[in-house]
């Protein structure tokens, strides 16, 4: 695992047209629940969504922002096993091979992200880089940008206003003390683009990072494909793609906390960038 926090935002309403938001340190993600069912309703299938909504009522019930993403919420995801529709599982990959709750527990906090360039190799991860990858929708995420010894939070968003679509892992795992059997997913990463290189340089690490972004036809390909073709898709998003804006502190005494303002955007007067 890098030497990434995460923390976890979550914005829901009692309508599905809640959102849904969420942050990763150094990334800060944020989605709306409609965007999580946009493959679902891409396919057509209405009867299905509509379940769906019943059955995910319980995000959209309170209003909440900021939650830690060491709390390992559930979320919804997208599999080979059903690519058109989104089931619920924990952030943080939990692999099959866990023995009990305790290495559970150890291993939990490791597996919020994975590095995409050893997703192949490293145990927690190569089973499920081989036949169990997943998708995440967003409209957006956060990076803390570094500058004269402060840090200042970036919104990153698509430039047409498109939900973002994230590549990742997961798995099924069962606790053998309550028979519970759990899905968890992670994120995986990538080499950042030009954009992102310029947000993301925390002098702490070796090179900057970003999400893994799938164009439409690459997340069918992520899900369906082989291992082979899998490695191919692995690379920075393309440049254009996204644009960034400064934002309200997102931690520390100032937060903006519960509260929409996280993404809008403000201005550092002392802040010097050019994207």
């Amino acid at each position: 695992m890098s030497s990434w926090l995460f923390c976890l935002s979550l914005l829901s309403r009692r309508t599905f047209t809640g959102n849904i938001r969420f942050l990763i340190m150094c990334y800060d993600i944020k989605t709306k629940v409609e965007a999580a069912l946009k493959r679902a309703r891409h396919y057509g299938n209405q009867e299905a969504v509509q379940m769906l909504i019943e059955q995910f009522r319980p995000f959209l019930e309170e209003e909440l922002f900021h939650v830690s993403g060491f709390q390992h919420p559930k979320l919804l995801i997208y599999t080979s096993e059903n690519y058109k529709l989104p089931v619920v599982a924990s952030w943080g990959l939990i692999p099959y091979w866990v023995k009990n709750e305790q290495q559970q527990l150890d291993i939990w906090n490791k597996t919020i992200n994975a590095r995409g360039e050893s997703i192949f190799e490293k145990p927690s991860f190569r089973t499920s880089a081989k036949s169990k990858r997943c998708l995440v929708y967003i409209d957006g995420f956060f990076e803390h940008h570094h500058f004269a010894g402060k840090t200042y939070p970036f919104y990153i968003q698509r430039v047409d206003g498109d939900p973002i679509v994230l590549g990742g892992l997961w798995d099924e795992w069962t606790n053998k003390d309550t028979g519970e059997v759990v899905n968890s997913f992670t994120i995986v990463t990538t080499k950042a683009n030009n954009l992102m290189q310029k947000i993301h340089n925390n002098p702490k690490l070796k090179e900057a990072r970003m999400p893994l972004i799938l164009s439409e036809e690459d997340a069918d390909r992520w899900l369906n494909e082989s291992a082979d073709v899998a490695k191919k898709i692995i690379v920075p998003a393309p440049e254009g793609l996204l644009k960034a804006h400064t934002v309200r502190r997102l931690r520390g005494k100032n937060a903006v906390g519960n509260s929409p303002e996280a993404v809008e955007e403000f201005i550092y007067p002392e802040l010097k960038f050019s994207a």
